[in-house]
């Protein structure tokens, strides 16, 4: 169990945190919420020690482990795989390690005996003897393969390493695990096996997440960070949401009638004030005035950005059809004559677990990448606009947010181009920023900025909810259900993809699986499990 009593933080003249106090208790699972910048991180930092609070008192309860998700993800480089998820548990290694050089030695003496036994009855007492295969069964889980696991950890793609030290984290089943961001980096599959971790995790875990499914799915409790305080909510996002909706709702009616109050006493005041006979009750409503508080009446502090789509044109019955696409990627083949009939109402979303294929077909569809052979043909109605995963070549520029944006905008006025970056939360000095040095959210920002410009009928999308807060994925998914015309897209985000999609397409190992359902509807498909599984059998007999 964690207690928090009385904990404040401040940079500066900022205030973070103050007086915060909450009791973290085994068996429960907390979803950390807020808005970009309210210290979701910051107070994960403080719970593990890694940042000192400036007033109040952290207490971890006595021989309790707290196990973090480690965010460098160069800091094991020259460790194996399998070691570096064991290194979790830390007296569990240390015993490991001691117990190995003992061994080592050429010169085995009485005294390292006697110590040798001490840390055999350790190694047992702490899980040693299966330790390796619990690490085993953890990355297996999060999709790192068995050939893997003895690598080191610099042969690995940084998306690899993210799950090794997810891994990491859940070893050796920790009294308090503190998770920032777990869902990144994992895909649909990894995500779900996660998520069925954490529900059996019998422990305390405490969860930073813009992965509205998986606070659903896992969370017992929600803590909501706004204006310095932290709310405990008992419940999932979704219970929290309508909770905080009805509180705003609440708040601001009883802003709109402080507001109707203070003006009505104003006027009584201002025409009464010089009126002898009225002046001890003008008196009376002025000391009323000063005791309404209309400042202190806090909604929130969340800002959402507006994202809408208007296509300039009415899209045809021609969309898109993609005729036998081959294309390889570092040296594999990814697409092996990939044929597809895109029609005018799909909003189509790529799932599964060949990552690379689903990218390529967008970059080949939109002339970023050529396809080694096959075709594809727009139909003369369309015109499309992209949001590729890996956008950095947008951003080469010291160019201002304003003037990067101009250049895609078909009206150049500079109001009218500041005035449509502060729907999408870039106002006053934030719109004079240079591109070249913008956080992953606000390129994502600037990117949809451009699509919306586009007025295009068909968006295609790799991955777009990558980098953005809960607030922003909220106003995408409501922009994009709204949208009347072609979607194209890949996302992690389960909840995303089940409330936008019409259709889902699977690419696997010779062709593809393609259902005109809900997502989730795709998810309990008996066919479709069965079709996965004898593709899957059959590319593992071709490769032996």
């Amino acid at each position: 169990m964690i207690t928090v009593t009385d904990v404040s933080l401040a940079f500066g003249e900022r205030t973070l945190f103050k007086d915060v106090n909450l009791k973290f208790t085994p068996g429960n699972c907390y979803g950390i919420i807020g808005a970009n910048g309210a210290g979701k991180s910051t107070f994960l930092n403080i719970l593990s020690g890694e940042i000192e609070h400036d007033k109040g008192e952290i207490s971890v309860s006595t021989g309790q482990r707290v196990a973090v998700l480690k965010q460098d993800h160069f800091a094991f480089e020259e460790f194996p795989v399998l070691e570096t998820v064991i290194m979790g548990y830390p007296k569990l290694y240390s015993v490991q390690k001691e117990r190995e050089a003992i061994y080592a030695k050429e010169d085995f003496t009485e005294a390292d005996g006697m110590r040798a036994s001490e840390l055999e009855g350790d190694f047992a007492d702490l899980g040693g003897w299966e330790a390796e295969a619990q690490a085993g069964q953890l990355l297996s889980g999060l999709g790192i393969d068995e050939a893997d696991h003895t690598r080191l950890m610099s042969e690995l793609d940084e998306s690899r390493k993210v799950r090794v030290l997810l891994a990491q984290a859940l070893f050796g089943n920790p009294d308090i695990l503190l998770l920032d961001e777990p869902t990144n980096g994992l895909d649909l599959e990894s995500i779900s096996w996660l998520e069925d971790f954490l529900i059996d995790f019998p422990n305390t875990v405490i969860v930073v997440s813009h992965d509205r499914h998986f606070l659903n799915s896992v969370c017992t409790h929600t803590c909501d960070i706004d204006f310095g305080r932290i709310s405990l909510y008992s419940g999932n996002y979704d219970f929290w949401y309508q909770m905080s909706q009805m509180l705003q709702r609440q708040a601001r009616d009883l802003q709109k009638k402080n507001e109707d109050k203070a003006k009505d006493l104003r006027e009584f005041i201002q025409r009464f004030a010089s009126n002898a006979s009225k002046s001890r009750q003008a008196t009376s409503r002025k000391k009323v005035l000063e005791k309404l508080d209309l400042d202190n009446i806090k909604i929130t502090s969340r800002k959402f950005p507006y994202v809408g789509f208007k296509p300039d044109r009415e899209i045809g019955n021609n969309v898109l059809r993609i005729e036998k696409l081959n294309y390889s990627f570092e040296g594999s083949r990814v697409l092996q004559d990939f044929s597809l009939i895109v029609n005018k109402t799909d909003k189509i979303a790529f799932v599964g677990i060949e990552h690379a294929a689903k990218s390529a077909v967008f970059d080949i569809i939109t002339d970023t990448a050529k396809a080694e052979s096959g075709d594809y043909y727009w139909g003369q109605t369309t015109s499309f606009s992209y949001v590729p995963k890996e956008n950095s070549r947008f951003f080469n520029s010291t160019m201002s947010i304003t003037e990067w944006l101009a250049q895609y905008s078909p009206d150049q006025d500079e109001t009218y181009v500041r005035s449509f970056l502060g729907r999408m939360l870039f106002s006053g000095d934030e719109a004079l920023k240079p591109v070249n040095v913008l956080s992953g959210g606000e390129k994502v920002r600037c990117m949809l900025s451009k699509m919306m410009l586009s007025g295009a009928n068909v968006l295609i999308m790799d991955e777009p909810t990558n980098h953005l807060d809960l607030e922003a994925i909220t106003a995408l998914n409501e922009g994009l259900t709204a949208f009347p015309g072609v979607l194209l897209f890949n996302s992690h985000d389960h909840e995303f993809i089940n409330s936008i999609a019409n259709r889902i397409i699977e690419i696997i190992p010779g062709g593809l699986i393609d259902r005109m359902m809900p997502f989730d509807d795709y998810l309990k498909d008996e066919s479709v499990k069965e079709l996965r599984i004898k593709a899957y059998h059959h590319a593992e007999r071709l490769m032996i």
